[in-house]
């Protein structure tokens, strides 16, 4: 049986890719990890390796086609494999492989099956970005002979840029382990063997395992008496859609919107709801296609990663047992096939009565509509599940959409056409409904915390709790430096130069003159360690629609102040936007919070753990000073410097505030330097 290769889904908001150039042509053999054809979004361009090996038979789309994601884009298997069925297909019918997979095979000799008759499954290395093509494994945290769960952590690794957790992709004992801690290991190359004692891992490592052959079935064994009695509905149990794992350190996920309810139709990648982590937002696409028969967590409610979320399944299919894993076996195929042979008679027993026309509702529930297709119709006012399908097995696309807009009827035909159809004969007049009343005012409302108000009061807390903050409140003349912007204001875009901001300037100073006080530019990572950093890594303190966030300009001292300019703008949009990477909200070794827009004049900010010190910069306040005998107004600027009195003591802290503070005043002799 050859099998489909399908277009990944990059991003999650991506329904069609288009393939921009095949590399390999039908005929040629590949192996996994080949880079099979390129194809881009509407943002960028990526390469297509193949998810297995044998002989390129055929290529369903050619070079400009626009392709749905998740759909069979070529078929790959032995010459003389059956492709009929691939073509237009996807991860709906991917996942019905295994059944047609697993027909007995015809009988077998009385002799016991040879041991190692069935194949291992390789655990492959997992490919961490789009340039990276080998990983480096750093320990492994299961052990040859242990038994692992699908999900399980077999071991950590790591590229040039960042750490990882390799979970496992199959169910078993751990057989072999091919690579061990400190090996550099391509990606999509096997790292171990998953399976069961006795299982052949002939060939694993290197890609060479040979075909599976056929299993020897088992002894039949004697037939049982037939019941006088039906099975019980529910003889099948349903499948469970799991909470994503968003990232390595994420533990928990919060729900923030069902967008299916129970009871509805879902298909294999249907978005069932957005849910959220302390960094970003993302979307969970079904892995099931069937009914929503359960919903085991509500909007607000906090998830851990991998735990079940919701069944997906056939009506009377049991879920017993699914959220907290304790599901029971799944009944002998003749009790299943019992159950569903009943299920028809039962169905004819009581002849349901005809239900009425719906005025409203989809025309076609079962309809398989892509997201982007019912945005569409949403924005053109139309039923998409009315649309005829012409997308891969029979989905409605976008296209279908607006071709069954541009030949609806108008609404007032339709409408006017209802009332005469629906009219009963001699119906008697309804009584006038009473009034309702009007529902009594809400005292109060209670909203759960986001996951970043969750992250940042758990922050917040533990950093009062396990420190000896000490707060020092100095303020600096900001009238040279304010003249100094209203200049670079007026001339800078003129110059090529950004706009460059207060807060900016700010940054660069304290970039500078921290270098002179290491104590401050320090972490303390464990209890009586102070560790000193030889660059400045600035954290920056960001307000956005989710809550506050505190993305990192690294090596800020080596930076002119345009570069910071611009930098500190980059990494405030990504925040902004929900698009910050963990790398990015960590590794600061100082921050500095400004609330001055706000016209605060002055607070006590609370310093991000392991950092010890933190910078609060206030609004600037008009002030008084004697200048040779004549007292002048000037503006002034508080800066308030929060500490760690554990790493830093008083007189060092205020003599890094004097410093800055002299910096500040002689911004345009600090440029110089």
């Amino acid at each position: 049986m050859a099998v489909g290769v399908v277009m990944p889904k990059a991003g999650i908001t991506v329904e069609e890719c288009v393939i921009t150039e095949w590399l390999k042509k039908k005929g040629d053999h590949v192996n996994v990890g080949d880079v099979l054809f390129t194809y881009e979004t509407d943002k960028a361009s990526f390469e297509c390796e193949s998810t297995a090996e044998g002989e390129l038979l055929e290529i369903f789309y050619e070079d400009g086609d626009e392709v749905p994601v998740l759909t069979n884009v070529c078929a790959i298997g032995q010459p003389g494999d059956d492709i009929s069925g691939l073509r237009g297909a996807g991860t709906e019918t991917a996942a019905a492989a295994p059944e047609a997979a697993s027909a007995p095979a015809p009988a077998a000799p009385a002799s016991a099956p040879a041991a190692g008759g069935n194949m291992a499954q390789a655990v492959i290395m997992p490919k961490a970005g789009i340039t990276v093509e080998e990983c480096v494994i750093t320990e492994w945290l299961k052990k040859k002979g242990d038994h692992v769960n699908v999900g399980d952590v077999l071991f950590t690794y790591e590229t040039d840029k960042a750490s990882f957790e390799c979970e496992s992709t199959a169910e078993g004992e751990l057989l072999e382990i091919f690579y061990q801690d400190g090996d550099e290991v391509p990606v999509l190359a096997p790292v171990c063997a998953v399976g069961r004692p006795g299982d052949s891992i002939e060939g694993l490592k290197d890609g060479t395992a040979p075909a599976a052959s056929a299993a020897v079935p088992a002894p039949a064994a004697a037939p049982a008496p037939a019941a006088a009695a039906a099975p019980a509905a529910g003889g099948h149990a349903a499948q469970t859609v799991i909470m994503p794992k968003a990232g390595i350190t994420v533990e928990e996920c919060v729900i923030t919107e069902w967008l299916k309810k129970k009871g509805e139709h879902v298909n294999v990648g249907d978005v069932l709801f957005t849910y959220e982590t302390d960094k970003a937002s993302f979307e969970c696409e079904s892995t099931a296609e069937g009914e929503l028969l359960e919903i085991f967590y509500q909007d607000g409610d906090e998830v851990p990663v991998l735990a079940p979320v919701c069944a997906v399944g056939q009506p009377g299919d049991s879920i017993e047992g699914l959220k907290d894993g304790t599901a029971p076996a799944a009944p002998a195929p003749a009790a299943a096939s019992a159950a569903a042979a009943a299920a028809p008679a039962a169905q004819t027993a009581v002849p349901a009565p005809a239900a009425a026309p719906a005025a409203t509702g989809p025309a076609n529930p079962d309809a398989k509509v892509s997201p982007r297709a019912r945005k569409t119709a949403g924005e053109l006012g139309v039923d998409a599940t009315a649309a005829a399908g012409t997308g891969p097995h029979g989905r409605i696309i976008e296209a279908d959409v607006k071709a069954y807009a541009a030949s609806a009827p108008a609404p007032a035909a339709v409408q006017q056409a209802a009332p005469a159809a629906a009219a009963p004969a001699a119906a008697a007049p309804a009584p006038a409904a009473a009034p309702a009343e009007a529902a009594p005012e809400a005292e109060y409302v209670d909203v759960k915390f986001s996951g970043v108000r969750r992250a940042t009061a758990k922050g917040m807390t533990k950093s009062l709790s396990t420190m000896a903050q000490l707060t020092n409140c100095h303020s600096f003349d900001a009238t040279a430096i304010l003249a100094l912007r209203k200049q670079i204001k007026a001339n800078g875009e003129a110059m090529g130069m950004p706009n460059i901001t207060l807060n900016d300037m700010i940054l660069f100073a304290v970039s500078r003159v921290i270098k002179n006080h290491p104590d401050l530019n320090a972490t303390m990572p464990e209890e009586n360690v102070l560790r000193k950093y030889t660059h400045v890594n600035l954290g920056m303190a960001v307000d956005t629609p989710k809550g506050l966030f505190v993305p990192t300009i690294f090596h800020a001292d080596e930076m002119s102040l345009a570069e910071i300019s611009v930098e500190a703008k980059r990494v405030a949009k990504l925040c902004q936007e929900g698009k910050a990477t963990p790398d990015l909200l960590a590794g600061a070794t100082f921050t500095v919070s400004n609330v001055g827009s706000l016209g605060v004049e002055m607070f006590t900010p609370i310093i991000n753990p392991p950092q010890v010190g933190i910078l609060g910069v206030c609004g600037t306040i008009t002030r008084i000073k004697e200048v040779n005998g004549e007292i002048k107004p000037y503006q002034a600027m508080p800066l308030c410097l929060t500490y760690d009195h554990r790493a830093v003591d008083g007189s060092p802290a205020s003599r890094f505030m004097k410093e800055l503070c002299s910096a500040l005043e002689n911004f345009s002799l600090l440029m110089m330097k």
